[in-house]
């Protein structure tokens, strides 16, 4: 009787360690799984960045002569209001993958009359600091999410 008693205490500590390794296990998968969640983050505001500055380039195109180039608010891309009928440069409004609000900061125009660019109020490091597509060059060793400007150049 005193063999079986003996092996029990193995087992215990057996499973203690198989414990131990599960949960660095489980932490680590956990870490991979933000850091992937926060790469399609970062993808997501590129494209949404790349839709507001299509949007801005549209709304200068149709800027009828004499007028301001610039919206005064995002919201003016939603629904352009220097047209009685609806112009829409901007199909709705986003939200910032980042920090999950609809808040943006505004890039203003020379002339301080309108916006001409767009960011992302995040503070955080991306994780993305090179290899850029050709439109977003200039992200290239931006240290914060606020440095990707999405601006239409004057």
């Amino acid at each position: 009787m005193h063999r079986y008693a003996r092996g029990g205490g193995f087992t215990y500590l057996g499973v203690l360690i198989l414990m131990a390794i599960v949960g660095i296990v489980a932490v680590a998968a956990l870490q991979a799984g933000a850091i992937i969640q926060r790469r399609m983050a970062e993808e997501d505001l590129l494209a949404i960045g790349a839709e507001f500055r299509s949007a801005l380039v549209s709304y200068a195109n149709a800027t009828p002569n004499g007028q301001v180039r610039y919206p005064r608010s995002l919201q003016d891309l939603l629904k352009d209001p220097r047209y009685p009928n609806p112009r829409r440069h901007l199909r709705k409004r986003y939200v910032d993958p980042i920090t999950g609000k609809e808040e943006w900061g505004t890039v203003l125009s020379p002339d301080g009359s309108g916006i001409m660019g767009m960011y992302s109020l995040s503070n955080a490091r991306p994780i993305k600091i090179g290899n850029f597509d050709a439109a977003f060059q200039n992200f290239e060793g931006k240290t914060s999410y606020r440095d990707w400007q999405f601006a239409v150049v004057p």
